[in-house]
């Protein structure tokens, strides 16, 4: 059995690591369990100067886009309100980009699946994080009461990547919130997060956190990248494509990403809103 060296001072099997971490004291993971990838083993994009001036970029297209998209959402959230009961916007808990932690730090963490052998004290790892998503309320405010078993999220390993992270007619979605998703209205909060930098204009759009647990340690490379409002798989077929789908078009931009593909990406987005092709 492989053992992991305690940053305490004894060595303990991984595995125990990870008992022990839900031991008394220790609480269940919220969102499942994800699996820490070490550091060495993937590579972040590293910090140029055209991602600098990039980033200098994005930040005022997002700041114009909230400027002039002001008066539609605020125009959406008064139709919201009268629609349905509950708050115009949304907040939700997302994935963000990968952080980097030694491993020291990360054994008594119930939420993490630990690499073969487990962790090495000094040793960096890439670990989920997560930030607060905004955009405008589409679903019913009580959608989890009513329809509990649409936030189940209970697949087995085998049959996730053929399941689809949108649903057609979806019983969830307010009357308003079926228009707003088709015209892409919806998303126009998102820019906040651009400016704050949790976001990215084009990346992989943030996935709802209790899929996590599903995600191969090879598919959390898709991670190390911001989630966007747009990417490759929302020009690809968006509402169209099935989890696997999805997943498969994210790595691919993670590995071949650069300046021109983003400006490539945000082009056809402003196409595929005006087709609505693959939004439901």
């Amino acid at each position: 059995m492989q053992v992991a060296p305690n940053p305490l001072g004894s060595a303990i099997p991984a595995e125990g690591q990870w008992a022990a971490a839900l031991t008394p004291g220790g609480k269940p993971p919220r969102f499942g369990s994800a699996h820490v990838i070490p550091a060495d083993q993937i590579g972040f994009p590293s910090l140029s100067v055209s991602r600098a001036v990039y980033r200098a970029f994005e930040t005022i297209v997002a700041l114009i886009g909230l400027f002039v998209g002001s008066p539609l959402v605020l125009i959406a959230a008064l139709v919201i309100r009268l629609d349905s009961p509950g708050a115009a916007l949304f907040r939700h808990t997302r994935p963000a980009r990968l952080v980097r932690m030694r491993g020291r730090d990360l054994v008594a963490r119930p939420d993490l699946i630990p690499p073969p052998g487990g962790y090495r004290p000094e040793a960096q790892y890439c670990v989920p994080s997560y930030f607060t998503l905004v955009k405008l309320r589409t679903m019913y405010a009580d959608a989890r009461t009513r329809f509990p078993g649409h936030y189940a999220y209970k697949f087995t390993q085998e049959n996730f990547h053929s399941q689809f992270p949108t649903i057609r007619d979806d019983p969830r979605v307010t009357r308003a919130g079926q228009l707003f998703r088709k015209l892409s209205i919806d998303e126009l909060p998102n820019l906040w997060s651009v400016v704050k930098g949790d976001m990215a204009l084009v990346g992989p759009r943030p996935e709802a956190p209790e899929v996590l647990q599903y995600y191969t340690p090879e598919e959390m490379v898709k991670f190390t990248v911001k989630p966007g409002i747009t990417g490759l798989a929302q020009i690809s077929g968006r509402g169209l494509l099935n989890w696997g789908e999805t997943i498969a078009l994210d790595l691919q931009y993670v590995r071949t990403r650069s300046v021109s593909l983003d400006l490539k990406i945000i082009v056809l987005t402003i196409l595929r809103v005006v087709t609505r092709h693959g939004a439901f």
